[in-house]
């Protein structure tokens, strides 16, 4: 029999392995991302204006400045109007999409990789083949003049008139590329969720008089809501932080139309140097997607009690 000691001693090794073994990738972890969030956290207090001297502590006004601010209160209705524009198409879309390629048909797979091409092309490359399709003389404009329908073209990246009064058109342009760019990716998702289905479920559901469309109103759809849910959430935090094709392609403009907060924040911090400030603008982003990560939270514990 072990002595007291000796077990104690394997009882505190057993459960320090684990830790030693993560204790590496813990330091990156804090050297790379919780330490410069610490930093920008305290950096949001201060004024950072000159790079050559420490920051000077000024409480909250940088915080009163944003309230004031209203090309931020521009840039995040543009994000929210990205958020309500791009999420909806990006989990109802996908899900016919998974239906689609599901089916058990010759020649299925080359349609799975064509509508997964675009989530492998880089964002840098889509942006500029996009920026050339909706040029002046692109080929969008091009088509519409061939039929006759906008002889002048339509301004697609330059201008800040609201669709249906409601969304900049350049800011429009890029919530379809966004789309375009992530069918693919959710689709994959959800394939992966309904070949989880069993198909006795959809023989049975058959057996009761439920097939065609209406198997997967029935059927489908409720067992696919955790990944509903999941592609919600996934969404909303990447159209809430969307950069790339802001910057490819519009630049933000014009007139900031097409501007997001993420973009403002790269804008500050980087074009005018406002460090502090763009670390503020960045706390507020942290509280937003904090939010929809709890949301997410949220609704897997609901999921979990409902199971």
């Amino acid at each position: 029999m072990n002595p007291p000691k000796l077990q104690n001693w394997q009882f505190i090794k057993q459960k320090l392995t684990p830790y030693i073994f993560l204790l590496p990738a813990l330091i990156l972890l804090f050297a790379t991302v919780f330490w410069p969030a610490i930093q920008a956290f305290y950096l949001s207090f201060t004024s950072y204006e000159d790079l050559y001297q420490p920051p000077q502590w000024i409480g909250f006004d940088n915080f009163r400045r944003l309230w004031k601010d209203a090309v931020f209160w521009q840039t995040l209705e543009n994000t929210f109007l990205y958020l309500v524009g791009v999420v909806p198409i990006l989990v109802i879309a996908p899900l016919g999409l998974a239906i689609l390629v599901n089916q058990k048909l010759r020649g299925m797979n080359w349609f799975r990789a064509a509508y997964y091409t675009p989530v492998v092309i880089s964002m840098v490359v889509a942006g500029i083949a996009w920026k050339w399709l909706y040029a002046e003389n692109g080929l969008l404009n091009q088509l519409l003049k061939t039929v006759n329908i906008f002889p002048a073209g339509i301004p697609w990246l330059t201008s800040p008139e609201k669709l249906l009064g409601i969304v900049p058109i350049s800011l429009a342009s890029v919530m379809a590329v966004t789309i375009w760019k992530g069918l693919g990716y959710y689709m994959v998702i959800y394939l992966a969720g309904l070949q989880s289905i069993p198909a006795d479920v959809y023989e049975a559901a058959a057996i009761d008089g439920s097939d065609g469309i209406s198997k997967h109103w029935d059927i489908t759809l409720p067992l696919m809501s955790p990944y509903l849910a999941l592609v919600a959430v996934i969404s909303a935090i990447s159209a809430t932080k969307v950069f790339e094709e802001v910057f490819i392609m519009t630049q933000g403009g014009p007139l900031n139309s097409s501007k997001t907060i993420v973009y403002y924040l790269y804008e500050e911090a980087f074009s005018h140097l406002e460090i502090s400030y763009a670390c503020t603008i960045g706390l507020v982003l942290f509280l937003i997607i904090l939010g929809l990560s709890v949301l997410r939270l949220a609704i897997n514990q609901q999921e979990d009690v409902t199971l």
